[in-house]
């Protein structure tokens, strides 16, 4: 996770530095895809992850 919030904060600043232009767009479409992903991955882990197998 701490590498995907490095990869966009990378895609953030050379957006900036573009001058927020339409790969604006695209990494903020992308972001949002991302988190909505991660954040169900994160509950599913949550609900399942504890369960053990005995």
């Amino acid at each position: 996770m701490l590498g995907w919030s490095m990869m966009f904060l990378i895609i953030a600043l050379i957006a900036a530095v573009f001058g927020f232009t339409g790969i604006v767009t695209a990494a903020v479409g992308i972001a949002k895809f991302l988190f909505v992903v991660f954040l169900i991955l994160f509950v599913l882990s949550l609900l399942f992850g504890r369960r053990s197998i005995r």
